[in-house]
């Protein structure tokens, strides 16, 4: 698997260039929303210029009686300026025509109404000169000064609209290209000293920090901002502070129990040794020798299993889970002899698991999860010294569609109500004066890393403890 890497981006790579890209590219899109109403207004506006022109021509004819004294010099100088081949007036159910002469008149011609003025046909319109004026020829229809019985026709090429209508796109372009690069790079600078900087200033904090955690000079110092800037670099200030003196008080706990594990060794030496002797001296005929010495026997066997249980949760192993296939009634028989259990003289056991029900599981780290739980049973059903009538111990078995659960129960004087509020805390939990309270600890790791849960369930009498296995583990 290969280390995730913990450089910085590059100059071309960090959040700053994608932020001036992004700005850009939106600000051309929004150049180009308004880029189509702007252009059909220039189309607008110059077909509106060449039908005024028209308009001028057709109050020389209206001042003239018949178009056929017009000076032909004039004429061509009128069409001329509007770029028309001929241009038509319209008014009273007459028609008069003006041509360019030498022209020939096109049998097909696109019309171009002026009266309609809705911004889809505008921009419509602007889009099909843009794409297909090139060799067309336009009929201009307009009103004469908004008088409807008179109209006035302009027939042109649409070839100079489409010319200066691509200049005139090109000249926005190139301003619209010039604009979006002056407010992405004002955008930039000011997005940058209140976002981009401090961002950059905190992932450079984060890089370093991981690389050295127990460095505490490396611990960020957050600003006097108060807005989600602020908020996180008070909070990463905050959470490195916690990972540095969780790793000193770590370092500390690893050195602490390297010596303690030295010394819990020599000590259970030494406890032993004591126990030996104390043997020897439950023989002795003194009567006070006698009274005394179960108690001093009885002390020496608890220190020596204090001293075990520590050393035993010390070495406990990480190592992940090794499923094979396991028979789960044998299995929590053999359990509950490990435990001490089979052939108990007072406590009854039970076993309540079918015999055809096989799991996936590590036979070992299975095992000891049961082992502790029926062993906490166990002593606690004989630190009760006879009070229990019919004392016993026994496993549970149920199913659901997602789970199975082995619940672990007996009838016992139940759990202290200290020892309720610190299950399954090492050196904390445990039910019994002098406990460690590892059994339940160790249980619930191992439980967890099978994929299952492990809890306390109130009840009345005794205690009861549920484990719950994903319904996959099962085989048969």
């Amino acid at each position: 698997m290969a280390t995730p890497t913990r450089a910085m981006p590059g100059p071309f790579s960090g959040l700053s260039v994608k932020l001036i890209a992004t700005l850009i590219v939106v600000i051309l899109a929004v150049e180009v929303v308004i880029y189509l109403p702007s252009a059909a207004s220039f189309r607008q506006s110059w077909l509106n210029d060449r039908l005024r022109v028209g308009t001028v021509a057709a109050r020389v004819l209206d001042a003239v009686p018949d178009a056929m004294d017009l000076p032909r010099m004039l004429t061509d100088r009128l069409l001329t300026s509007a770029g028309a081949i001929a241009i038509v007036y319209r008014r009273e159910g007459q028609s008069q025509l003006i041509e360019l002469e030498g022209a020939e008149t096109p049998r097909e011609a696109l019309t171009v109404d002026m009266r309609q003025r809705d911004p889809a046909t505008l921009i419509l319109g602007a889009l099909d000169t843009l794409l297909f004026g090139s060799n067309r020829t336009l009929r201009i229809v307009g009103n004469e000064d908004g008088q409807a019985d008179r109209t006035i026709e302009v027939l042109m090429p649409e070839a100079p609209l489409r010319a200066e209508l691509l200049l005139y796109s090109r000249n926005l372009f190139f301003l619209s290209v010039i604009l979006a690069i002056i407010t992405s790079a004002v955008l930039y600078v000011f997005v940058s000293r209140i976002l981009i900087a401090p961002i950059r200033r905190l992932t450079g904090n984060l890089v370093e920090f991981s690389g050295a955690p127990e460095n505490a000079a490396l611990i960020v110092v957050p600003s006097d901002r108060r807005d989600e800037i602020g908020i996180m670099e008070r909070e990463l200030a905050a959470m490195e502070s916690d990972i540095y003196s969780m790793l000193r008080q770590r370092r500390h706990l690893a050195d602490l129990g390297l010596a303690v594990a030295k010394i819990n060794h020599d000590l259970r030496n030494t406890l032993t040794s004591a126990q030996l002797l104390s043997d020897q001296v439950a023989n002795v005929d003194d009567p006070k020798v006698q009274r005394l010495a179960p108690r001093l026997v009885q002390s020496i066997d608890k220190a020596i299993g204090f001293a075990q249980s520590v050393l035993d949760y010390g070495r406990q192993s990480a190592t992940p889970p090794r499923p094979v296939p396991v028979d789960l009634h044998l299995l929590l028989d053999e359990a509950a002899f490990d435990a001490g259990l089979v052939g108990h003289p007072t406590v009854r056991w039970r076993n309540g698991v079918p015999d055809a029900v096989t799991i996936s599981a590590d036979p070992d780290q299975f095992a000891r999860i049961f082992d502790n739980l029926l062993k906490n049973a166990r002593e606690a059903l004989e630190a009760a010294n006879g009070k229990i009538e019919a004392p016993y111990v026994e496993i549970g078995y149920s199913e659901t569609a997602d789970w199975l659960t082995l619940s672990v129960s007996d009838n016992g004087p139940g759990l202290p109500p200290r020892a309720r509020d610190n299950l399954f805390v090492a050196f904390e939990g445990s039910a019994r004066a002098g406990g460690t309270g590892l059994g339940l600890a160790i249980a619930r790791e191992l439980t967890e890393a099978h994929g299952g849960k492990i809890g306390f369930v109130d009840q009345p009498q005794g205690t009861r403890f549920d484990v719950t296995l994903p319904r996959s583990i099962r085989i048969a």
